[in-house]
């Protein structure tokens, strides 16, 4: 019998749960451990998408990323619904694509009404070749080469000013362009110190002292026509507080702004909701967060007797994190009596670096024996020359064997766009499940990968 699976049950009393057109309930992706397909099949594993998992890696290998295709677009759906219906205004829901920017991703965020957040010439050329419209795009980055400008010049995108070398660089191009001014608020939150950036030490952002001196410089410059503000406060935020602040300190700016004849238009929140790793992580919903920025900035709207600017936010890791699973295939274990048992899989750091960059923490699951009770606690190890490369520590499973296929929950943000080919080995596959079907999204590089751009020189070639 198929059933639906359950890693646990929500602590938040359905407060993610949305009515749909048919006035049924529909989870709210970041608070689901899984994808909200995952089922466990009459073969006892799992299904994602309609597809069996181990089948899966038994076709393209693993490690795999697999991507649930109903998930992804259920986030980028409900994001966008929730901003029309809370906002009055205008509104414009980005993609951060830095999450995970490949075309597929790239292309089904677009298709579902979303433009996409870049941060570098690279990513500006994905969303680009996926189909997105420049009027949809916005680059981002605190260090913009000139040729990036010119790039995104040249396309027809919108540039989030980060610095003074920045709007310098632009005014010496002297090409018209669309900016939008990046400020730090200095609003804290509770997060891993290494994705706080609205605090006032961090390297993005013009710092809110300068405010007269930037607004002065850019109302003087005919070639920058300066459409907006932008900030953001980090990643991995539960709270709702922080971003209720950031309305109204944004708001403040649009004001300060008009001082000097600059008439904003747009106001970008940033994104930063996070998702759920672990069972005790409890994020706000996709709506929550949404109502929350929506209710802040046009109160403080209100309240300064000020039109409503275009609002756009940027999720990344709420629309793509809990879209997708890593599953690899479990090799050979070591037993240190009562100490630790490890078991080791195929891949490790090089596909998942967050657990050794931010100490992240991550649950998985056997995906062959999905029923199997769970009685045995294990440290699951990387195949890394590298003593740090551990995926999960504690992690509680079934008993294992050589062959099991371990499925990492979660790993749709930052995981691939991180990857590397440390110790060589090549960068997994990615496939995109929905109704059943798998396609592959992302080709699995091989050892030829690894020496593309290697170069010998002549005189060590004939040795």
């Amino acid at each position: 019998m198929v059933s639906t699976f359950h890693p646990v049950e929500s602590e938040n009393s359905g407060t993610g749960y949305l009515p749909n057109a048919n006035n049924t309930l529909v989870t709210s992706p970041n608070q689901e451990l899984l994808p909200i397909t995952a089922k466990v099949n009459e073969h006892d594993a799992l299904e994602i998408g309609g597809c069996d998992v181990p089948s899966l890696v038994k076709q393209f290998g693993s490690p795999l990323y697999i991507l649930d295709e109903e998930t992804l677009r259920t986030a980028c759906r409900q994001y966008r619904e929730a901003m029309q219906r809370y906002y009055p205004g205008e509104s414009q829901v980005l993609y951060a694509s830095k999450a995970w920017s490949c075309l597929a991703v790239c292309a089904i965020a677009f298709s579902e009404g979303l433009g996409i957040d870049i941060v570098s010439g690279g990513e500006l050329y994905t969303a680009l070749k996926a189909g997105v419209t420049p009027d949809k795009l916005y680059l981002h980055g605190n260090n913009k080469s000139v040729q990036e400008l010119k790039e995104a010049i040249s396309s027809g995108c919108a540039i989030v000013v980060d610095n003074w070398q920045e709007l310098h660089n632009l005014v010496a191009i002297g090409d018209s362009t669309r900016i939008m001014l990046r400020l730090t608020p200095g609003i804290e939150c509770h997060t891993h110190e290494y994705i706080r950036t609205g605090h006032l030490d961090s390297k993005f952002g013009f710092d809110p002292n300068q405010l007269d001196e930037v607004f002065a410089f850019v109302s003087q410059q005919e070639c920058l026509n300066c459409i907006g503000l932008h900030a953001h406060i980090g990643s991995q935020i539960f709270e709702r507080q922080p971003h209720q602040d950031l309305g109204g300190v944004m708001v403040q700016w649009i004001k300060k702004a008009a001082e000097y004849g600059l008439k904003i238009s747009e106001l970008n929140v940033g994104g930063g909701l996070g998702i759920r790793y672990t069972e005790s992580d409890d994020p706000p919903s996709i709506d929550e967060w949404v109502q929350t920025i929506c209710h802040a900035v046009k109160n403080a709207c209100t309240t300064e007797n000020l039109p409503l600017p275009k609002l756009l936010c940027e999720p990344g890791r709420s629309l793509v994190g809990s879209a997708c699973i890593t599953a690899y295939t479990i090799g050979s274990s070591k037993v240190i009596p009562e100490i630790r048992t490890y078991i080791a899989v195929d891949g490790g750091m090089s596909d998942n670096p967050r657990p050794i960059t931010y100490q992240s923490v991550y649950r998985a699951a056997i995906a062959n024996k999905m029923s199997a009770p769970l009685t045995q606690t294990v440290t699951v190890a990387g195949k890394h020359c590298e003593s740090g490369d551990i995926l999960i520590k504690n992690a509680t499973l079934p008993p294992t064997n050589p062959g099991d296929i371990l499925a990492v929950m979660a790993t749709g943000a930052y995981n691939y766009s991180m990857a590397s080919n440390y110790n060589r080995l090549p960068r997994p596959a990615a496939v995109l499940v929905s109704n059943g079907e798998a396609n592959l999204i992302l080709q699995r590089e091989t050892y030829q990968d690894l020496i593309r751009f290697d170069r010998l020189p002549e005189r060590l070639s004939s040795q």
